[in-house]
């Protein structure tokens, strides 16, 4: 998973986390930014706040989270609005993901006018893996295969041209979700109720695709063909 600041991870993708953690899976998290200066309003609102302070908060909540959820988490304290593009932080990924051998990668869309930070944190992601699966990049672990990649639901789907071709089912896990976000309230509050809200409403899609039984869903839109043998 590669967030871009240390909520959106929660926000969009808490509960597949969460079902890959209770699978037994491992989960590895990389918040590329605390969010410090764009997304911790509710923080700084608080009389005698400083940069430094916000960060620790904002590690201290999604650490909370993560652990809520079951994932191992990183902080490359890239700094945001903006992101700025970091040769260190993007060869730090790569081996990260070398390290880790994902299965599949959950990050930003592409496309996002609200916040380009996201658009940068998906550039990243998708450059990264390439870089991963090169043969002759030197490192002191193997290349990657060829990982899935899921675009996590951005905040205003119609103006980031997101279409989902996955609705994940995350209601035996929404509790764990419902509890990060929560643990998240601090510097943004007032996204608990709204994914909260939307979880329910992915919900009724899901059934309404065929699926049976969810309350709460997620949506994912993929990069990537998905192969198989048969079509059944």
């Amino acid at each position: 998973m590669v967030s871009a600041h240390s909520a959106d991870f929660v926000w969009r993708a808490g509960g597949a986390i969460a079902l890959s953690a209770k699978a037994g899976h491992p989960v590895h998290v990389v918040c590329l930014s605390y969010g410090e200066r764009g997304e911790s309003q509710g923080l700084w609102r608080k009389e005698g706040m400083t940069i430094e302070k916000v960060k620790q908060a904002r590690e201290d909540e999604a650490r909370q989270a993560a652990d809520i959820l079951g994932a191992e988490i990183t902080f490359y304290d890239m700094g945001d609005y903006p992101l700025t593009p970091d040769r260190a932080a993007a060869d730090r990924l790569v081996e990260d993901m070398r390290r880790v051998q994902p299965g599949v990668i959950l990050t930003h869309v592409e496309r996002d006018p609200y916040n380009l930070d996201h658009c940068f944190a998906h550039e990243l992601a998708l450059r990264c893996r390439m870089v991963a699966q090169a043969a002759g990049h030197p490192s002191a672990h193997p290349p990657i295969g060829a990982p899935q990649v899921l675009c996590f639901e951005p905040h205003q789907p119609e103006q980031c041209h997101f279409k989902p071709d996955l609705l994940l089912d995350i209601t035996e896990v929404f509790d764990l979700k419902r509890a990060a976000m929560a643990a998240m309230g601090g510097a943004q509050g007032h996204l608990v109720d709204y994914y909260t809200d939307l979880g329910t409403r992915r919900g009724v899609q899901y059934r309404r695709n065929g699926g049976v039984g969810a309350e709460h869903a997620e949506a994912y839109e993929s990069i990537f063909p998905t192969v198989a043998t048969a079509i059944v």
